[in-house]
């Protein structure tokens, strides 16, 4: 039955995570907290989270900007390897209550504020942004998609975003997984419940590609900030004890 619910709301997250360009784990991270415990909440996401962007990958290999990749991969990687070690070392609670404000803030700045305040990123500005969301990562076990307006800014839409994002995702998935196992915190269990996520993947994934493909770029922005807003508030939500402490 666990396993059950598990594969159903990891299809579910998937699915919607492919129309609106990314954000999963907000999902799941809550549900395998509960199910199974805090502590294995990163390397069971980290592990489905590998499995399901491998397919993407697949589905969208040829949509890759690879500037953007190649500027991000230094950040990834040593974002990524230091976020998961400093995992054992450090507990910030108040990181995800500084991402979810952060990413209401985006919303906000979206649906009111002037399109002069919008910007346009260059690629070598993917270096800083990468490092910075990977050593984030790495603690918490996911950002959620505060990645998604500079892809957006930057000039990344639908299959571009998803394949782009899932080239990144990939690489600073399988260096977590790495650190995790080099400090003992990835067991048999934990990898058990990882596939079962990145099993659910493989059918919503599919489904995702095709209605990826009959939305508009205009309204594949708005769901994406859309989601956007609903992660923040969900991020927020989640860190209601230590805002009513602070």
């Amino acid at each position: 039955m666990p396993f059950a619910v598990l594969g159903m709301v990891s299809f579910l997250s998937w699915f919607v995570s492919m129309v609106a360009g990314g954000g999963s784990p907000l999902v799941l991270i809550p549900l395998v907290s509960v199910m199974y415990g805090a502590q294995a909440v990163a390397p069971v996401i980290t592990t489905g989270m590998l499995l399901g962007n491998v397919q993407r990958l697949f589905y969208f290999w040829q949509d890759i900007d690879w500037e953007v990749t190649l500027w991000q991969l230094p950040g990834v990687i040593v974002g990524s390897i230091l976020g998961a070690f400093a995992l054992s070392y450090i507990n910030l609670e108040g990181l995800q209550l500084v991402i979810g404000i952060s990413l209401l803030l985006m919303v906000a700045n979206y649906w009111f504020g002037s399109q002069e305040q919008n910007f346009t990123l260059n690629a070598w500005q993917f270096l800083p942004l990468g490092f910075g969301n990977s050593f984030a990562s790495g603690l918490i076990g996911s950002t959620g998609p505060i990645m998604n307006p500079a892809y957006l800014n930057y000039g990344l839409l639908k299959e571009a975003m998803v394949a782009t994002k899932a080239a990144n995702i990939i690489l600073a998935h399988m260096i977590k997984l790495w650190a995790y196992a080099s400090l003992g915190s990835l067991n048999r269990e934990y990898v058990i419940y990882g596939v079962v996520i990145g099993v659910a993947a493989f059918p919503a994934n599919w489904l995702g590609q095709w209605v990826l493909s009959r939305m508009s770029n205009d309204l594949f922005k708005q769901v994406t900030f859309i989601f956007i807003g609903v992660s923040g508030a969900m991020m927020l939500w989640e860190q209601r004890q230590f805002l009513m402490v602070w």
